[in-house]
């Protein structure tokens, strides 16, 4: 009877296959990308949750071909069978690239660090392949084409030209701030820690009401009786008869 594996996706994001157990099946799975992972739970192989959904499509396809082709059993829902996936559907229609940018602009929102956040917002500022470089270009290729294709329309071209210069200046404002991104919320972490250490320290370091209570006891006993040279209270003196 033939092992059968199952790929799903899991609600964390993460794509996991079950069932690999012999060794061939989970060689075609960490060939095709999965990361094996043997604990308590078992042998199980999975994705990471940063991977990005269309290279989840491949790599689990890929997997369940390979699997397939040595007679595995294999179980893969349509979202992750590039055989049956159909085409996805924009959430705004027709307007894909404003799609995408809304998708941009969550994993901005998202950003749990400098780092994180540079990475999400190269998508908007790389000088070549951002976003804003093919909005520049874009508005600038319109004002051509109206140029082109109507001589007394100057002003509308000219109007698309300027609006291309301001999405340029945009991007020189911005320009060389990826090294400033990755920092941001850096220096706040570094100063909450060493103020944390600070606080321990200081607890630690600090006198408990009972110590200081007892030099204060202390302190008033040693002035209660003053002593003479020899360490004896003085005596009264005898009335001469």
């Amino acid at each position: 009877m033939p092992t059968s594996i199952t790929i799903t996706s899991e609600f964390s994001g993460s794509v996991v296959a079950k069932g690999a157990t012999d060794d061939l099946s989970a060689q075609l799975l960490r060939h095709a990308g999965f990361k094996q992972i043997d604990d308590w739970h078992g042998r199980r192989h999975r994705l990471p949750t940063t991977t990005p959904l269309a290279d989840q499509v491949a790599i689990a396809s890929h997997a369940a071909e390979m699997l397939r082709a040595a007679r595995y059993d294999v179980t893969l829902p349509p979202s992750l069978d590039t055989a049956r996936m159909s085409p996805p559907v924009h959430v705004l229609g027709p307007y894909a690239a404003g799609a995408e940018l809304l998708s941009i602009t969550d994993q901005i929102r998202a950003a749990e660090d400098g780092a994180s956040l540079q990475r999400a917002v190269d998508h908007l500022l790389h000088p070549e392949h951002g976003a804003l470089e093919r909005v520049r270009e874009a508005l600038e290729a319109a004002g051509e084409q109206v140029n082109d294709l109507d001589d007394d329309a100057y002003a509308l071209a000219d109007r698309f030209g300027f609006a291309s210069e301001f999405v340029s200046s945009a991007q020189s404002e911005l320009v060389d701030s990826e090294a400033e991104l990755r920092r941001v919320g850096a220096a706040s972490t570094s100063y909450s820690a060493a103020r944390t250490v600070r606080d321990h320290r200081g607890a630690a370091l600090a006198t408990s009401p009972a110590a200081n209570q007892a030099k204060v006891s202390s302190a008033s006993s040693s002035q209660t009786a003053p002593l003479t040279t020899t360490g004896h209270p003085p005596r009264a003196a005898t009335p001469r008869r």
